[in-house]
């Protein structure tokens, strides 16, 4: 499914409207009527007492058209106006006429002690304040109308997104709504999905309202939820080598646990040879625990890293295998980061960065583009802000842009790692992650991350559909061992163990994973 900017959402609007004819007031009454439905599907509606909190805009008439369509169902409603009602205007004032003459309470808020009365008398509030449209800070009664929403402890449905969460990136305005359930119309904006957005919203529902799907799916919009390509089937006769074939450059003094998890969950992902290239120490200690790889000792620097001097060793090592994995735990001593530099130079086979690596090339990324086989990038916001030279304040602001732009112009596939971690694709195109939880946050995590991605490009997918599906993958793996354990104290030993029952579950239970966008957002 296709995710919109707020103004890719207006042009949509502007689309319906010209070139099909379906005007704003059908386009609203629809909205209304999706939203009154999740309403009598999930709370109920006769006898159930309503607030309905109207803003000036047109989410403030959608909430006029759900007022009156709760009134209606035998809901008992009562609908303050924030704002100056004069100031409505096509099909949001129509639908406030409409809800002045039906009979139920609808008045402009002017204090919060009538607020509260309001909050005190009703079993649910629906948020109809502001929509996706809001460009500045909450503040003044704006402000203090969302605190005590937040703080009444009453059932809250928002319209379209939380009011006072941003619609293009998800981040708080200053104050923010914190919902049980949000109806989007058309398709989800960014702030939907994005986080903090995303906790705020509670359940999701998306509903067209009517749009054709030569809007709702038109190329032009370059991200959509990421509903990871299905894995190959095993073949019965597959041997370790039709899994996927993968050499790791990582590891060095002091840094076991990275080359262990990268290169062991290519294995328990589903993958069938993994090569540890690393100083002689590292291979001793990772073998206590992973007898299953295989070892290639190498020579160090004096720091206990990997020796520039191991060149043209490893380039030999990579023309026999399907990927070459580059920087968990590798160390920044300058001679091994030359050697990263370098190795990604002259690799001739696909090359997966992280950690370390990711450090190294940062001084050298404008060689990206001239390599002939594609290269995957795994960077967390710190990385990211590194590689692309802006503050982590301003990514997280625009991380669709910034993502979007270095995938282009590097011509690299780039995972954003992160709650809900975007998948950038040189083509332009940005996958918004759902998998995965705040358990995850620990170290080692990235690790596991990037053996799975490989072993998804082992069996048999596409550089990029490995990406995606390992994401997804991971992201499962850790939703299990959190199912099972909690989010407190979910280690990175703990997501390498759920990787064959993710991997199991992915395989049998597919189409049910993608029907709802696991358990994410429900289409209407």
């Amino acid at each position: 499914m296709k995710v919109t900017t707020v103004e890719e959402m207006r042009e949509l609007d502007r689309r319906a409207i010209k070139e099909f004819g379906i005007s704003d007031e059908l386009l609203m009454e629809n909205a209304g009527l999706a939203s009154f439905q999740v309403i009598e599907d999930e709370i109920g509606v006769p006898g159930i007492r309503f607030l309905v909190l109207c803003g000036g805009g047109n989410n403030g008439g959608d909430g006029f058209v759900v007022a009156r369509k709760l009134y209606s169902g035998g809901g008992v409603v009562e609908v303050f106006v924030l704002g100056d009602e004069k100031k409505y205007s096509g099909a949001a004032k129509k639908n406030y006429e409409i809800a002045t003459k039906l009979g139920f309470p609808i008045k402009k808020l002017e204090s919060l002690e009538e607020l509260q009365d309001a909050l005190n008398r009703c079993e649910v509030v629906v948020d109809a304040l502001f929509g996706t449209g809001l460009d500045r800070p909450v503040e003044g009664l704006y402000q203090e109308v969302i605190q005590r929403v937040n703080a009444a402890d009453k059932v809250v449905v928002s319209l379209d997104i939380p009011s006072g969460i941003n619609g293009n990136n998800g981040l708080e305005m200053g104050e923010a709504i914190w919902a049980d359930y949000t109806i989007t119309f058309g398709l989800p904006k960014l702030g939907n999905l994005l986080y903090p957005g995303y906790s705020h919203g509670g359940f999701l529902f998306v509903t067209h309202i009517s749009f054709p799907p030569q809007l709702t799916g038109q190329e032009s919009i370059k991200t959509e939820i990421n509903l990871p390509p299905y894995l190959p089937e095993r073949p019965e006769d597959g041997h370790k080598g039709a899994f996927g074939d993968v050499l790791f450059i990582a590891g060095a003094s002091s840094y076991f646990g990275a080359p262990y998890f990268a290169a062991r969950s290519l294995l328990k992902a589903g993958g069938g040879y993994a090569r540890l290239a690393s100083i002689p120490s590292v291979c001793q200690v990772v073998a206590t625990k992973g007898s299953e790889i295989v070892f290639i000792p190498l020579k160090e620097t004096s720091a206990g890293s990997i020796a520039l001097a191991n060149l043209e060793k490893l380039l030999e090592l990579a023309e026999q295998v399907d990927l070459v994995v580059i920087g968990p735990g590798l160390s920044l001593h300058s001679e091994t980061q030359e050697l990263v530099r370098a190795l990604v130079r002259r690799v001739s086979k696909p090359v997966l960065i992280d950690g370390d690596g990711l450090t190294a090339l940062a001084i050298e990324i404008q060689t990206l583009p001239l390599r002939e086989n594609p290269t995957i990038l795994t960077p967390h916001l710190g990385e990211m802000s590194r590689l692309v030279e802006m503050p982590i304040t301003y990514i997280k602001k625009h991380r669709i842009d910034v993502l979007r732009q270095a995938a282009q112009e590097w011509q690299a596939f780039i995972v954003l790692k992160g709650a809900h971690s975007l998948i950038g694709y040189p083509d332009g195109r940005v996958f918004i992650n759902l998998s995965g939880n705040s358990g995850m946050a620990s170290a080692g995590s990235g690790d596991v991350l990037t053996g799975t991605i490989a072993a998804a490009y082992g069996q048999g997918l596409e550089v990029g559909e490995a990406v995606r599906t390992g994401v997804f993958l991971h992201g499962l793996a850790g939703d299990l061992a959190a199912e099972e354990r909690g989010l407190d104290g979910i280690t990175a030993e703990d997501i390498l163990e759920y990787l064959p029952a993710a991997v199991d579950i992915f395989r049998e239970r597919y189409a049910e994973i993608l029907e709802d966008y696991y358990g994410s957002v429900f289409i209407l």
